[in-house]
């Protein structure tokens, strides 16, 4: 099956895909692309749309950058509190882009003001599992470990 608008205009959609594509490595390295793949053999079609509409066309757009946009996304998906993978997506996504960890922690706890404490809760579940992660992913192995006693 092709995407329903293909046929109108198959080389506007190829660019959007393509400018999408780009903007997702750009935000989410591997991550953004393998949860793509994950649908390809459900919902290629969706998988497609995912790439074209929102990073194509708004996470594209002039206007806010790219540290903006995924604060708002963290805020928003905190908010929503039916949507931990997402958000763990685009907490890392907001750290790839720039964000401190200071700035994703305050604003999930912005969030109890207006989606109540236990999404804020979740939201915060969430983030220390995505800092653990990355702490975990940039943890130099050790070095050798010395003996404790030096022999001459």
């Amino acid at each position: 099956m092709t995407h329903p608008q293909a046929s109108h205009n198959g080389n506007d959609n190829n660019l959007r895909y393509e400018r999408g594509l780009a903007k997702l490595q750009e935000i989410d390295g591997e991550g953004g692309v393998k949860v793509v793949e994950s649908l390809a053999g459900i919902a290629p079609d969706f998988a497609r749309l995912l790439i074209e509409f929102p990073f194509g066309d708004i996470y594209s757009r002039p206007g806010l950058d790219l540290r903006s946009r995924e604060i708002a996304v963290v805020a928003a998906l905190t908010a929503m509190g039916n949507a931990a993978p997402q958000l763990k997506v685009h907490i890392q996504g907001a750290l790839n882009v720039g964000a401190t960890r200071t700035e994703v922690v305050e604003t999930i706890m912005q969030m109890a003001v207006y989606a109540g404490f236990p999404a804020a809760l979740n939201g915060l579940a969430a983030a220390r599992e995505v800092f653990a992660a990355d702490d975990e992913k940039s943890a130099r192995p050790l070095a050798e470990p010395r003996a404790l006693v030096e022999t001459p």
